[in-house]
């Protein structure tokens, strides 16, 4: 007979999470406080203009082999677009184009690399040399930089400091969300080490071509259709614990009785549904409020002219760190009895954004304007018709030194632990930063742990010559 098995927080881990418990034959419920699934990877519906808009813009690359199986079990693949070509900004030039060439990893981007202007050849000679020692010491050899900065990996490799704030930083802030000096070197080294290094396909860059939220919008009925349930518009307020097990979800309904119980929640989140006895018996729950977290901040920007001439755009050194190209849209309807404008709409994103939080809207539109105007010739001297800033301050966990001792595992160890709680979510011990591809993982492998089926999907082989010369 399947057991039930309550999954709280519909996001990204808790949706890998029910899907798997529901393959394995058993009966998951899924708990979500919002009104659709997705979690923090979602969109929501603007009431100034009556659009849908994501969050923030979320990517997922090739070496994310474990989301990318989660978009195949919910049937959006191709609602993905892939692009191998990276942009670079280099005003007043045209944009550096960064395409992998016909030489194996980790040589696949030399020619692009050699090519781009905003780098002087001595500045490349810099990061050729610490990209050779990246490769050179293996995928443990990271494990032996935890606990010290990526700033100091870096220094170590006698990176110019603006260097590291217009090359290092541009990808470090984008996929860590925060900055090389903050950031622990074993985490930074696994982006380029897996993301960049390891594979031709690797870096190849995926961009939804619908709004976040579907993505999602199948999950729900497959869980059902599998035998389990979506509790949608449902908060959570704590887990119930009998001295030896958990025995469910107290929710803002009523109890909700479970054989297992995953939590899919933010580490702040989950801390407050333990009980005091709870995270005395389970040694992973005493030091959630240790975790801490990062922002991140989307900016809508819509135009009546095009601005942009690129699918994307990196901004090396700007605080703005990335601008995302939406196509076109109809503008707002003011009543009047006239034709839909048609606007452009560019998303900007910043990440690592705690400074950016106190800031007004009008404020931040403002600066981020100046990096618009930097980078886009095509926008100089406009304003945006309409602009929607999203901050999300609590977007990810910060990949700080010290973190992996707080990043707790998804089942009990042998040091003790309930044995039927089951945790998920980015920060909880998967090996990889903040990401759609950690969460995912976390899900897999929440589900494995308390269903004793499934587990993770083969990461993405390392190249032969990459593996040859020493990433392996």
């Amino acid at each position: 007979m399947s057991r039930t098995i309550v999954i709280v927080g519909g996001g990204i881990a808790g949706i890998a999470a029910a899907l798997r418990v529901a393959e394995a034959g058993e009966a998951p419920i899924l708990i979500e406080t919002r009104r659709r699934l997705g979690g923090r990877a979602t969109s929501f519906h603007d009431p100034r203009s009556g659009r849908i808009l994501d969050n923030c813009q979320h990517v997922v690359m090739g070496c994310c082999s474990n989301v990318l199986d989660l978009y195949d079990r919910l049937g959006v693949l191709d609602a993905i677009e892939w692009h191998k070509t990276t942009y670079w900004a280099n005003p007043p030039h045209e944009p550096d184009a960064l395409t992998p060439g016909r030489l194996p990893a980790p040589g696949h981007f030399t020619a692009a690399f050699l090519r781009m202007k905003a780098f002087t050849f001595a500045e490349k000679r810099s990061i050729a040399r610490a990209m050779w020692q990246i490769v050179r010491m293996g995928l443990r050899g990271r494990l032996k930089w935890r606990g010290h900065t990526f700033a100091e990996f870096l220094a170590r490799t006698n990176q110019p400091a603006p260097l590291i704030a217009r090359f290092w930083d541009a990808i470090i802030v984008s996929a860590c969300n925060v900055p090389a000096d903050r950031c622990d070197a074993s985490y930074a080294l696994h982006v380029f080490q897996e993301g960049f290094l390891g594979s031709g396909w690797a870096a190849t860059m995926g961009v939804p071509t619908v709004p976040l939220l579907e993505l999602y919008d199948a999950a729900e009925a497959l869980i059902v259709e599998r035998g389990g349930e979506v509790q949608l518009g449902v908060s959570a307020k704590g887990l119930a614990f009998d001295g030896e097990r958990v025995t469910g979800v107290v929710t803002e309904h009523g109890f909700v009785a479970a054989a297992a119980v995953i939590s899919a929640v933010p580490a702040d989140r989950l801390d407050k549904l333990c009980s005091v006895p709870l995270k005395h018996v389970d040694r992973r729950l005493r030091h959630l409020d240790a975790i801490q977290s990062s922002a991140i901040l989307g900016v809508h920007l819509f135009f009546d002219a095009k601005v942009m001439t690129t699918p994307h755009l990196v901004l090396p050194g700007r605080p703005t760190q990335w601008l995302f190209d939406k196509g076109t849209v109809e503008g707002a309807d003011s009543g009047a009895l006239q034709p839909l404008q048609p606007l452009h709409h560019v998303h900007a994103v910043i990440s690592g954004a705690d400074a950016w939080c106190d800031l007004s809207e009008p404020e931040i539109v403002e600066r981020v304007m100046a990096d618009v105007h930097w980078a886009l010739p095509a926008a100089r001297g406009l304003a945006p018709v309409e602009a929607r800033s999203v901050k999300e301050k609590r977007a990810t966990f910060a990949v700080v030194p010290g973190i992996d001792a707080l990043r707790p595992t998804a089942a009990p160890d042998a040091r003790g632990g309930v044995r039927n709680l089951f945790l998920a979510g980015d920060w909880t011990d998967t090996g990889w930063p903040s990401t759609m591809e950690g969460a995912c993982r976390s899900g897999y492998a929440a589900a494995a742990a308390a269903t004793g089926r499934g587990g993770l999907v083969a990461d993405v082989p390392i190249g032969s010559v990459a593996r040859f010369l020493g990433l392996a």
